[in-house]
């Protein structure tokens, strides 16, 4: 009886041990991630023109915002200290902080993982405890709410009650409707993640990125951002009524992308049919390649500077 009593209690014990241990085991994604600008690099650094829709599934309503989008706004003090959405970390210049927070009382077993990046980003956590979603209505913080698992060496997240934002820098919206799915996965000392975005109310298709960050022991980045206290920017802007938009059909930017790079406005201004390579058999007939570089050019390019196409900057 007592030699049953022995095999009874050490098979429990094995069992919480067993319960203990991960069934398998993921990818360490802990640890400071640098942002290597090889991809993209207009598009994180200076940033892109202020009407360049191109490669941008927009739809019609989607272009129409836009085009309503003046850079004033980011200067009005109730816009200062905003964030960006969850898709940012995709598209701005930061790097990534990423650890992890463990189950307090089974210990090994990791409950979320949490990411922050630049000042302008608000830290993400990842639910990997199989909670749900909330409710349609509830409400929508900066960092969305997003839930993840495991598919082999990839973490998989989904992201909703993302509140509204942009998807360029340059004004191209995205709606509170919107949704992320993130696929992220490690090799060595690089990170990379792709990111889709969906949008019922602005894009006509989902929108992809992709991107690659670096294992760095030496960057440093903050695991929330810093207090933000905004200030009057431009004194226009305190007046009342004020309110930085353009109206429809009076952007004046509309066509300076056209100018600078013989492309065609109609290209400019976006939609699906910009995302793919096939795109250019339409352009083979309208595109005339300019005489010679007269912005980021040579060398210069990697500093944003804006040259006479000879390499020199330009005054």
């Amino acid at each position: 009886m007592n030699s049953m009593r022995y095999v009874h209690l050490a098979g429990i014990v094995m069992g919480v041990a067993l319960w203990s241990v991960p069934t398998s085991a993921q990818p360490d994604l802990s640890g400071m991630w640098a942002a290597r600008q090889h991809q993209d690099w207009r598009e994180r650094g200076p940033g892109p023109d202020p009407v360049d829709y191109i490669g941008l599934p927009l739809n019609a309503a989607g272009r129409e915002r836009a085009l309503l989008f003046d850079y004033s706004i980011m200067g009005q003090p109730e816009h200062q200290c905003g964030y960006y959405t969850p898709f940012y970390n995709a598209l701005g210049p930061q790097g990534l902080k990423i650890w992890s927070e463990n189950d307090p009382v089974r210990g090994n077993r990791i409950v979320a993982w949490r990411l922050s990046g630049f000042i302008d980003v608000d830290a993400s956590i990842i639910w990997m405890d199989g909670r749900p979603h909330p409710p349609k209505d509830a409400f929508s913080p900066y960092s969305g709410f997003t839930t993840g698992h495991w598919e082999g060496d990839t973490l998989v997240t989904f992201t909703d009650h993302i509140k509204a934002g942009y998807i360029r820098r340059n004004g191209a919206p995205s709606s509170d409707q919107a949704t992320m799915t993130q696929h992220i996965f490690r090799h060595g000392d690089l990170l990379t993640i792709m990111s889709r975005l969906e949008d019922p109310a602005y894009l006509a298709e989902p929108y992809v990125v992709s991107r690659t960050w670096q294992l760095d022991p030496r960057v440093n980045i903050a695991a929330t951002s810093a207090a933000c206290e905004p200030i009057s920017e431009n004194p226009r802007l305190d007046q009342p009524g004020v309110v930085p938009h353009f109206l429809p059909g009076k952007n004046p930017f509309v066509t300076e992308v056209s100018k600078y790079y013989n492309i065609p406005v109609e290209t400019v201004l976006g939609g699906p049919q910009t995302m793919y390579p096939e795109y250019r058999k339409q352009l083979k007939d309208k595109y005339v390649r300019p005489e010679k570089c007269t912005r980021y050019c040579g060398a210069n390019a990697n500093l944003g500077l804006i040259t006479d196409g000879s390499g020199k900057p330009r005054p």
